[in-house]
């Protein structure tokens, strides 16, 4: 507990957090490596919040008229300090949300990866040439930035969620205020200290405001989503929040994106190269200890390879690195608290209800961690895709159920209402064609001979069938972040007929 100490303190004094200025008893810290509370923080009053979106909208009435180009700067400047400090955050990621420290790197360099997508598309928010009915005329569609852009992120991606989000509203010319999970405050109060350096690096030309972070519970993130300020929010978390978030942004028809549920699945199909597929399935499955939204949970075998695959697959489980995640060996680290462990055994007690056979599941205790939850991932083969597969448990929990028939394995992968993530593995191009056509998967992200778990930054991440298909990220997802205005310039001589008919002026 010492040492985890001694690793915080260090990793914020170099990060440039003064710690003492967010000290506080409302919102606690703890650690889900050992335990250990870490800090408690003051949460902003509704005074504070409305001060700090009060500071975000005037930012944004300057930041929209910096050129494009000049706003990509910034976000350079921005993707150079996560270079920098790329190590001490990633360990903080790990010390307060629990992944492994290479996951936590990697979270990391997907900020980095999006600062470099958003400084190209600083000089490539295009806009269409419109061929006009009328002679002598010309229509053009501009884009133009759409103010304050709140962001509520979730615990299992403390700090990709907000970049990926704010690297894109900066460019396009909006503030940005950002409401983190109450259990990952420290890893937002330290990318808040980066940002500040880099617009220390950056000028005069960046006003005071342009990023405001929030630290405080449900209700300041609902003072955010309900101000008329904020036209567009983009939320990363539950269901159950999503909804919420969505029905007050209606109210006020406000824009949303939102990423939430996945319950993803895979299907491996009888020419699969079965040894890929078991490395990709222990991967999506396991990683993060199952707490990631793309986190593969439900697992279609072909009857033909199923008692090879799954024989296998526990024999892989059983052999898991299982401990702290700040420890090189370590692959699963724990899962974020005794709620989360709570929920997994529920699901699994569900499981074994409707004749599902659970292998592992249980807590493993870890030396020197005794406080942390740590779990052994559980396998569930399943007669069916029962009522338990149809919620998403975010824990290490893959249930598994036969199939004989391609059409049969789309179904029951699409058969859930959620749908982020999913994918195939199959040689057989007519099937891996057919999973990604029109009647194939149902979902966001659809992949071949690749897990479900991970998304590359160049395209488009969400687009889950849940939320009516929320984008972040990359491809044209930066058009979700403005306005679109339509332009039509007269260039000829006179009006067209239904204008120019004589009447008095």
């Amino acid at each position: 507990m010492e040492t985890n100490q001694v690793t915080l303190a260090a990793q914020l004094s170099e990060m440039g957090v003064r710690l003492a200025d967010y000290e506080g008893k409302d919102i606690v810290s703890t650690s889900p490596v050992s335990g250990q509370v870490l800090a408690t923080l003051r949460a902003d009053s509704a005074d504070q919040v409305k001060a700090k979106i009060d500071r975000a909208h005037a930012a944004f009435l300057q930041w929209r008229n910096v050129p494009a180009p000049r706003r990509g700067e910034l976000v350079r400047l921005f993707g150079e300090e996560l270079r920098t400090h790329k190590e001490a955050l990633g360990k903080l990621v790990t010390l307060e949300a629990g992944k492994i420290l290479q996951e936590g790197l990697g979270e990391v360099q997907e900020m980095i990866d999006i600062c470099d997508f958003a400084v190209g598309l600083s000089r490539q928010l295009y806009g269409l040439t419109i061929a006009s009915e009328r002679p002598g005329h010309r229509m053009m569609e501009v884009w133009h930035p759409l103010g304050v852009v709140g962001v509520i992120s979730a615990f299992n991606f403390p700090v990709a969620v907000w970049a990926w989000n704010a690297a894109l509203a900066f460019v396009c010319g909006n503030s940005v205020t950002w409401k983190p999970s109450e259990k990952t405050p420290l890893t937002a109060v330290a990318v808040h200290a980066l940002f500040q350096k880099a617009l220390a690096r950056f000028g005069s030309d960046a006003p005071a405001g342009l990023a405001e972070l929030i630290i405080g519970d449900r209700e300041a993130g609902s003072q955010m989503v309900n101000d008329k300020r904020v036209p567009l929010v983009s939320a990363t978390g539950s269901t159950r929040m999503g909804r919420q978030v969505a029905q007050d942004c209606a109210i006020r028809l406000a824009k949303t994106i939102l990423e939430l549920g996945g319950n993803n699945a895979m299907i491996v199909a009888p020419s699969a190269d079965l040894e890929m597929a078991v490395r990709a399935i222990t991967f999506s499955a396991v990683g993060t200890a199952g707490q990631r939204c793309t986190t593969l949970r439900r697992l279609f075998v072909h009857d033909s390879v199923y008692d090879t695959v799954v024989p296998r697959l526990k024999k892989v489980y059983a052999g898991l690195p299982i401990g702290n995640p700040l420890q090189k060996t370590t692959l699963i680290g724990p899962l974020i608290d005794r709620a989360a462990f709570d929920g997994m055994q529920t699901a699994l007690a569900a499981a074994r209800a409707e004749q599902g056979q659970v292998f592992g599941g249980e807590r493993v205790i870890v030396a020197g961690c005794e406080d942390g939850y740590y779990v052994q991932p559980a396998l569930v083969e399943m007669p069916a895709q029962t009522n338990v597969m149809q919620h998403e448990t975010f824990a290490p929990i893959l249930y598994i159920v036969r199939y004989t028939d391609l059409q049969q394995a789309i179904a029951l992968n699409n058969g859930v209402p959620q749908g982020l993530s999913s994918s195939i593995f199959t040689t057989d191009v007519r099937e891996a064609e057919t999973f990604m056509s029109d009647s194939g998967s149902d979902c966001g992200i659809a992949n071949v001979n690749i897990g479900p778990s991970g998304a590359e930054i160049g395209g488009a991440f969400g687009g889950e069938k849940e939320t009516g298909g929320g984008r972040e990220s990359g491809s044209d997802a930066w058009k979700a972040y403005m306005r679109r205005s339509t332009n039509t310039i007269n260039y000829s001589h006179s009006l067209p007929l239904a204008q120019s008919i004589s009447f008095d002026i």
